[in-house]
């Protein structure tokens, strides 16, 4: 329900409570009787989430890993997933480190190779330019 229904349901009921003061008795019994009636069969909320307490696996697999004799088996497959997880990390952090190696290898025999003097190396604007083609 929205707002506007809401306010209408509760300025429904108020009105409906201030008429009932004046209603004769047997109307009332015959309204209260109803109201008992109504409520009796009404239907009872049912929570729609569930706790599920034991582990679901789709086909008959789910029986192997609730096994207790094969509690190691998941354990284990863990533990290798993670091992080969850091064994990559580890493996592109080392690929990157030699990637930085050769382009600081190759600036510098670049800058062995060439033919210029030694004072243009101290100049501001090579470095710059060295460090702009560097990176």
């Amino acid at each position: 329900m929205n707002t506007k229904e809401l306010d209408f349901a509760y300025k429904v009921r108020h009105a409906l409570n201030e008429k009932t003061e004046n209603l004769p008795e047997n109307i009332t019994e015959g309204l209260a009787s109803s109201r008992k009636i109504a409520l009796s069969r009404k239907k009872s909320s049912s929570p729609l989430k569930r706790l599920v307490s034991q582990s679901a696996v789709a086909g008959h697999i789910g029986q192997f890993f609730n096994d207790p004799a094969y509690f190691w088996l998941s354990r284990l497959g863990a533990v290798i997933t993670m091992a080969v997880l850091i064994s990559g990390l580890v493996g592109i952090y080392h690929v990157e480190e030699q990637n930085k190696i050769k382009e600081v290898a190759d600036m510098d025999i670049a800058v062995l190779s060439d033919e210029l003097p030694p004072h243009a190396y101290l100049d501001q604007g090579f470095k710059a330019y060295l460090q702009k083609r560097g990176s």
